[in-house]
C-alpha cells in the first residue's frame, strides 16, 4: 500500500488554504440557513412529510442538474462557473430573507427558495470538486477531499447550534440574512484566484455530446458503477437522520430550535472525529471494509436515535452517525476522483453526486412518508434496516481499491498527415485495424479484444466490431466509427497510461512482419460529385 500523505499536506498550497478558509464561512451560513428552513417549516406546517421535504428540496436539484454542471465543469472555466453559482445563491438567500422578514413565506414558497439554493449548489459542486486535482497534486488529493469534508463538518458542529440560537432569538429571517452575507468571502476568494489554464488543442465538445460522453464513460467503467450504486444506497438510508432530525427534536426529545441545533452539532462533531481518523483507518483497512463498517455503524446509530427519548443520549447516538457519514462519503468521492482521468472527472463526480443526492432526495421523501404514517421512531428504525442491507450488498459489489491505475494521458498518438482536405466536422469516420494472429493465440487475443472493446466504447467509439477473414483466418480486423475527424482525435487523446497494457498485449500477439495496419476512411454513400472534398496540394505518394 502506498505511503499515506500527511493529513494537512494540502495546506502547503496557498490557493487551497484561501479557498478552504472561505468555504468555511460559506458552509457556516448554509448550515445556519438549513436550521432556519427546517425549523420554520416545522412551525408553519403540521405535516411531517413537509418537514422532510425541506431536505429533499435541497438535494433534488443536485440529482437533477449535476450531470449538466459536470459537463460545464469539463468544458468551461471552473472558476467562472463557481463565481456564477455563488452569486446566484447569495441573491436567492437575500430574497428568502426579505420574504421571511415581511411574513410572505408559505410552506411551498419556502421549498421553492430552498430548491433554488440547491440549484446553485448543483452548479458549484462539480467544478469545486474537480478543481481539487488542479489545486493539489495527486498524492494530496485524498487529504484534500477529507479536509473539505472536515471543514464542512467543523461548521456543522457549531453552525446548527449558532443557527438554533439565531432562530430562537431573532427568528428564521435573521438566519437567512446571515446566510446571504456568508457567500461574500468565497466570492472574493474565487475572484482573486487565477488558475493556470491548460491549452485547448481541440474545440469544446457540444453540450449534448459532452453529457453523452460522461454517461458512456461511467457506464463502461465497472468500478465507477459500483461506487455509484453503493453511494445511492448510503444516501437513501443515511439521509433519514438529517431529514427527520427536526421531528426528533420536536417530538421525541420535546425540545425547540436550540435543541435541534445541538443535535445537528453532535452529528457534526462525530463527522469531525471521522475526518480526523480517516487517514489512519484508510492506511489499515481496505476500502470495502471501511464502507461496510460505515453502513453498519450508521445503522446502529439511527436505531438508538429512534428508541431514545433522552436529549443527551440522542446526542451521543449521533456521534458515530456523523463519523460514518464523512468516512463513507469522502471515500466514495476520492475513489471516483482517483478512478477517472482529468478530461471527464467533472462529469464522473457529477454522476456520483446524482446517485448520492438522488438517494438522499428519495430517502428524504420516503422517511417523511414513513414518519407521517408510523411515527418518527419507526422511520429511523426502518432506515437502519436498509443500511444493514446496504452493508450486505458489499458481499457482491465490493468497493474497489483506488490509486492503482495511472490515468495520465498515454500520449502515443500522433495525428496522421491526410491527403484529403478534411474539415473538423467531416465524417463519419470509419477505422479498420488489421491483425495477424496465430491460431494458438486466438483465445488470448479475444480476451484482450474484450478489454479493447470496452475502452474504445468508453472513449467514444461507435459500432465496434471484430471481423475474421474467411479466406485467411489468421487475419482479424477491428472496426469502429466516430462521428467526425475531431472526435477521432479526441478519442485517442482520452487514452490513459493504464490502457497501454491492452495495446501492448495486442501488439505482442500480432505476427505480421509490420505493425498492425490502420485504415482511416471517411464514409460516403451515393453522393453528388460536388460534395466530394479536394485533395491537399502535396506531392503524389507512391
Amino acid at each position: 500500500m502506498p505511503k499515506r500523505a500527511s493529513a494537512v499536506a494540502p495546506f502547503r498550497h496557498a490557493t487551497f488554504r484561501s479557498l478552504w478558509t472561505a468555504t468555511l464561512a460559506s458552509n457556516l451560513g448554509g448550515l445556519i440557513q438549513a436550521v432556519g428552513a427546517g425549523w420554520l417549516m416545522a412551525t408553519i406546517s403540521a405535516s411531517n412529510d413537509m418537514v422532510a421535504l425541506v431536505q429533499a428540496a435541497t438535494t433534488l436539484p443536485i440529482m437533477i442538474f449535476s450531470l449538466a454542471s459536470g459537463a460545464l465543469a469539463d468544458n468551461f472555466d471552473r472558476r467562472s462557473i463557481m463565481l456564477v453559482a455563488q452569486s446566484l445563491m447569495m441573491l436567492v438567500s437575500l430574497a428568502l430573507a426579505v420574504f421571511a422578514f415581511t411574513g410572505l413565506l408559505s410552506p411551498w414558497l419556502l421549498l421553492a427558495f430552498t430548491f433554488l439554493i440547491g440549484c446553485g449548489t448543483a452548479l458549484h459542486n462539480p467544478s469545486w470538486q474537480a478543481s481539487m486535482g488542479d489545486i493539489v497534486p495527486r498524492e494530496d488529493l485524498p487529504a484534500a477531499v477529507t479536509l473539505n469534508s472536515m471543514g464542512f463538518n467543523l461548521m456543522r458542529s457549531v453552525g446548527p447550534a449558532v443557527g438554533g440560537m439565531i432562530v430562537a432569538v431573532a427568528g428564521a429571517a435573521a438566519a437567512f440574512a446571515v446566510n446571504a452575507v456568508s457567500y461574500i468571502a468565497l466570492i472574493r476568494a474565487l475572484a482573486v484566484w487565477k488558475p493556470e489554464k491548460a491549452p485547448r488543442m481541440l474545440p469544446r465538445e457540444p453540450f449534448g455530446t459532452a453529457i453523452s460522453a460522461g454517461l458512456r464513460y461511467v457506464a463502461m467503467s465497472p468500478n465507477l458503477l459500483k461506487v455509484l450504486f453503493r453511494s445511492f444506497m448510503f444516501g437513501l438510508a443515511g439521509i433519514s437522520v438529517l431529514a427527520l432530525l427536526p421531528l426528533v427534536a420536536r417530538d421525541l426529545v420535546e425540545g425547540g430550535a436550540f435543541t435541534y441545533g445541538i443535535l445537528l452539532g453532535s452529528f457534526g462533531v462525530g463527522a469531525i472525529g471521522g475526518a480526523l481518523l480517516n487517514g489512519h483507518i484508510r492506511e489499515s483497512w481496505r476500502n470495502e471494509a471501511i464502507v461496510r463498517a460505515s453502513f453498519l455503524g450508521f445503522a446502529v446509530s439511527v436505531a438508538l436515535l429512534g428508541i431514545s427519548r433522552n436529549f443527551w443520549f440522542s446526542c451521543l447516538a449521533l456521534l458515530p452517525a456523523g463519523a460514518c457519514w464523512v468516512m463513507a462519503l469522502s471515500l466514495f468521492n476520492v475513489t471516483v476522483q482517483l478512478s477517472t482521468p482529468r478530461w471527464v472527472v467533472g462529469r464522473a463526480l457529477a454522476l456520483y453526486q446524482t446517485a448520492t443526492f438522488g438517494g438522499m432526495a428519495a430517502g428524504s421523501w420516503l422517511w417523511g412518508v414513513v414518519a407521517e404514517a408510523y411515527g418518527t421512531d419507526q422511520g429511523l428504525i426502518v432506515s437502519g434496516i436498509v443500511l444493514v442491507v446496504g452493508a450486505l450488498i458489499g458481499l457482491r459489489y465490493a468497493l474497489p481499491e483506488f490509486g492503482t491505475l495511472n490515468l495520465d494521458p498515454l500520449d502515443r498518438f500522433s495525428e496522421p498527415a491526410l491527403r484529403l482536405d478534411l474539415r473538423s466536422r467531416s465524417g463519419p469516420i470509419m477505422i479498420m485495424i488489421d491483425y495477424e494472429i496465430a491460431q494458438q493465440d486466438v483465445g488470448t487475443f479475444l480476451e484482450a479484444m474484450a478489454d479493447r472493446r470496452r475502452i474504445r466504447i468508453r472513449d467514444g467509439a461507435r459500432q465496434w466490431s471484430l471481423l475474421r477473414n474467411l479466406e485467411n483466418p489468421r487475419i482479424w480486423t477491428e472496426t469502429y466509427h466516430v462521428p467526425t475527424w475531431v472526435e477521432y482525435v479526441r478519442h485517442h487523446q482520452r487514452r490513459t497510461k493504464a490502457d497501454a497494457a491492452v495495446v501492448d498485449r495486442l501488439q505482442a500477439l500480432h505476427r505480421g512482419p509490420e505493425p498492425p495496419r490502420v485504415h482511416r476512411m471517411i464514409e460516403r454513400q451515393t453522393v453528388p460529385v460536388r460534395d466530394d472534398m479536394p485533395l491537399k496540394d502535396i506531392p503524389e505518394m507512391h
